[in-house]
């Protein structure tokens, strides 16, 4: 996927746990894990914003776009896929 989430380097830097980091945004530490490795599929823009409050960050040093990182799109997820994927954040 052309988005890297830089989630990792962030918690090191601000020295919070994944654990912390859920406590404080009210998102389950399965689902930041998901984000964190890059496996996630879309993030609302409440968690985006959440995420960037506690962490003190704007959205750009969470995501970074890398042209030619190998593009997925939404056809590629079936439907079920899809809705368990906006589901989560």
């Amino acid at each position: 996927m052309p988005i890297r989430v830089s989630l990792d380097r962030i918690l090191v830097e601000r020295r919070m746990s994944l654990t912390e980091l859920a406590d404080r945004v009210g998102v389950t530490i399965a689902n930041l894990s998901i984000l964190k490795t890059g496996k996630a599929r879309a993030v609302r823009f409440s968690t985006l914003e959440a995420l960037c409050r506690e962490l003190g960050c704007q959205p750009g040093d969470l995501l970074e776009y890398v042209a030619g990182d190998g593009e997925a799109t939404d056809a590629d997820l079936d439907d079920e896929a899809r809705d368990q994927a906006v589901g989560d954040f």
